[in-house]
C-alpha cells in the first residue's frame, strides 16, 4: 500500500479528473500536500481513507520547526527542510505550516519559537516535527516537551539520539562552554571600541 500519491494517481483511485482535484484543492474542498522545495501537489493514504469516510479528519496542524543559530549556517535551514520534507512524506505527514529561525537555541524570544508555544498553548498543534531536538531548545527540552504533553502536542524528533545521563551531561557541558566562548570572543571583539569609548569621556 502507498503512503502518498501524485495527483494523477489520486485522482484515478477515487474516480476524479485531475482538473477535478485542483479545482478542489483551491476552494479548499480537498487541499492537496505540498512539498516545500518543488511546491509539487502529493495527496496521502490517510486523505483517501478520509475521502472514503473510513477515518474522522484529524484535529489540529502539524508544524515542521527549524533553526540555526547564525546567518552562516543558513544552509542547514535547507538541509533540515529536506530532511523534514523526506520524514513527513515518507510517513504520509501533511505539513499544515513550516517554521524556521535563525537564533541561539538559548533565546526564548524567538519569533517563531515564541508563536509556536502561544500555538501549542491555545491547543491549535497536533504534532511538532524536528531533525534534531536541540533545534527546538538548547537546554530544557524536557519541560518544552512536559508543556506540548499537557496540550496534546506530540513531538517528533527524526534524528533522536539515546545518550546516557553522563554522555547527556557531557553534551550539556560543551555546548555550554562553545556558547559563552563565542559570547566572550565577541565582547572581546568591541574591546578596542569600548576602550576608546572610555577615553573620550576621560
Amino acid at each position: 500500500m502507498k503512503n502518498t500519491y501524485d495527483i494523477q494517481a489520486f485522482g484515478k483511485l477515487i474516480g476524479k479528473s485531475t482538473k477535478t482535484l485542483q479545482k478542489w484543492d483551491r476552494e479548499g474542498k480537498l487541499v492537496a500536500h505540498r512539498s516545500p522545495q518543488s511546491n509539487r501537489r502529493y495527496y496521502t493514504h490517510d486523505q483517501y481513507l478520509e475521502y472514503r469516510g473510513l477515518k474522522a479528519p484529524e484535529q489540529g496542524l502539524t508544524i515542521a520547526y527549524s533553526r540555526v543559530s547564525g546567518v552562516a549556517q543558513k544552509p542547514d535551514l535547507v538541509n533540515q527542510t529536506k530532511a523534514l520534507e523526506a520524514y513527513c512524506h515518507q510517513h504520509a505527514l501533511k505539513v499544515d505550516e513550516w517554521m524556521s529561525d535563525i537564533g541561539s537555541g538559548l533565546n526564548y524570544k524567538r519569533k517563531q519559537f515564541h508563536r509556536l508555544m502561544e500555538m501549542v498553548e491555545l491547543g491549535q498543534v497536533r504534532r511538532i516535527v524536528l531533525a534534531h531536538r536541540d533545534r527546538l531548545v538548547r537546554f530544557g527540552y524536557e519541560y518544552f516537551e512536559a508543556f506540548c504533553e499537557r496540550h496534546r502536542t506530540e513531538l517528533i524528533v527524526i534524528n533522536g539520539e539515546n545518550l546516557s545521563p553522563e554522555q547527556e551531561l557531557v553534551r550539556d557541558l560543551i555546548a555550554i562552554v562553545t556558547v559563552f566562548s563565542a559570547r566572550l570572543h565577541g565582547l572581546r571583539s568591541y574591546k578596542k571600541v569600548i576602550k576608546d569609548a572610555a577615553l573620550q569621556k576621560d
